[in-house]
């Protein structure tokens, strides 16, 4: 839990800096997830960041059915909930006014989470909105992936170079490689594996092939 919880801390500390160096025209750029802008993509992540407060707050299930891994199963991104999560984010976004109150509303939403999970004891359980019951640690670990993948998309969309923390990017790494060591002969960092696991970064024929020998598990995700 320790080490989710920086790498959480680490991610989001990192992301508010980025935000709150913005400007209002940086919120309609175009991001790499259609047909959001920077502003809904924000909007999008500050809620995800925050979710665990109101899980917190509900009763516990009774026993963990699914790990961090099995969270991003692909049907969780059909068309029907795809749509809904965009939309969602958009119309959240339309009653954000600017910067100040975009980086402010993530603050508050990372920040209650963390103190949140620290007054929680060891072994906490929690359901999902997807109703899938995790441990608390594995699902703070999909908000770092979340908080860490969304941060490639945004980086891309404002033309800065990747600013993915280390201790985020080492615990999404581990989930895609199921704590494995990346075979030998790709060569790639933390951060390059991220990107080509997500599909961030394409592969190159040769990569692929070294891929599904290694059996990575790979994620899952909607736009």
């Amino acid at each position: 839990m320790e080490t989710v919880r920086v790498a959480f801390r680490d991610e989001c500390g990192r992301l508010e800096e980025v935000m709150r160096g913005l400007t209002e025209a940086d919120l309609e750029r175009p991001t790499p997830c259609p047909p959001w802008a920077v502003r809904d993509l924000l909007a999008h992540v500050s809620t995800g960041a925050g979710r665990l407060v109101d899980m917190l707050a509900a009763p516990a299930p009774e026993r963990a059915e699914v790990d961090a891994a099995g969270y991003f199963g692909a049907a969780k991104f059909t068309p029907e909930v795809d749509g809904a999560r965009i939309d969602s984010a958009r119309r959240e976004a339309r009653q954000l006014a600017g910067v100040p109150e975009v980086a402010d509303g993530f603050a508050r939403a990372w920040r209650a989470v963390d103190a949140a999970v620290a007054a929680q004891p060891p072994g906490r359980l929690v359901r999902t909105r997807h109703g899938d019951a995790m441990t608390l640690t594995e699902f703070l670990r999909t908000r770092v992936v979340e908080v860490g993948v969304h941060g490639l998309d945004l980086a891309d969309a404002l033309d800065r170079r990747p600013w993915l923390t280390a201790t985020a990017a080492q615990v999404v790494a581990d989930l895609l490689t199921n704590g494995r060591p990346v075979p030998d002969g790709l060569g790639w960092d933390p951060l390059t594996l991220v990107r080509k696991a997500t599909g961030r970064a394409p592969l190159t024929d040769r990569e692929r092939t070294l891929v599904d020998r290694s059996g990575f598990r790979w994620l899952s995700f909607g736009g």
